[in-house]
C-alpha cells in the first residue's frame, strides 16, 4: 500500500505559494492509518521505548496510537498555559518569531527512553524543542518518527545524530 496516495495536496494554503500536505484522508482510512502506525512501531520495536512524545494536535493522534502499539506511555507536549502541574519548557524558532512547548516535569524520568513523533518534519524546530524537553530531565531520545518529511527544508539537520524515520519524503 502506497501511503502517498492518502496525502492530499492543497495549493496556496495557508498562504499563497505553500502546498499544504493534508493528512486527513490517511486518518480517515482504517488501512492507511493502521499501516502508518504499524510501520513506525515496527521501526522502533527493539529500541526500548518507554514513552512516546507528541505535540498538539496531530502529534497526539500519531503519538497516542504509537504508544499503545509499543506498550509505552504517552507524553503530551503542549502550547503554554495548557498544563496544570509543574512544567518544563523549550522555545523554538518559527519563520516569524518563536514559540514554546511545555510538558509536565513528572511526565518523564531520567530512566525513560522517549520516541518523539509528529506528522511532518519541516524545519525541525518543533522536533528539536521536544528533544530539548526530553533531555532537560535526563531521559534518552530513542529517535524521531514522522509520517512526512519535507526534505527541501532540511529539518533533520537540527536533530543531530538521532535516528529519524520518515515514511514519505517530499523533495
Amino acid at each position: 500500500m502506497n501511503l502517498d496516495s492518502y496525502i492530499r495536496d492543497i495549493p496556496d494554503f495557508p498562504k499563497e505559494g505553500i502546498v499544504f500536505k493534508d493528512i486527513t484522508p490517511l486518518l480517515a482510512s482504517p488501512e492507511g492509518f493502521k499501516q502508518t502506525i504499524d510501520v513506525l512501531a515496527d521501526e522502533y520495536a527493539d529500541a526500548g521505548v518507554t514513552k512516546v512524545m507528541g505535540a498538539e494536535a496531530r502529534g497526539f493522534i500519531f503519538g497516542g496510537a504509537l504508544a499503545y502499539r509499543l506498550g509505552a506511555g504517552f507524553v503530551p507536549a503542549r502550547k503554554p498555559g495548557k498544563l496544570p502541574a509543574a512544567i518544563t519548557s523549550a522555545q523554538y524558532s518559527l519563520e516569524y518569531g518563536t514559540d514554546t512547548l511545555e510538558m509536565h516535569m513528572d511526565a518523564i524520568t531520567s530512566a525513560d527512553v522517549v520516541l518523539i513523533v509528529d506528522d511532518v518534519l519541516a524545519t525541525g524546530g518543533t522536533a528539536s524543542a521536544k528533544a530539548e524537553l526530553v533531555n532537560s530531565v535526563g531521559a534518552r531520545v530513542a529517535g524521531f518518527a514522522f509520517l512526512i518529511e519535507l526534505d527541501f527544508l532540511s529539518g533533520r539537520d537540527k536533530l543531530g545524530d538521532e535516528r529519524i524515520v520518515s515514511l514519505i519524503h517530499v523533495d
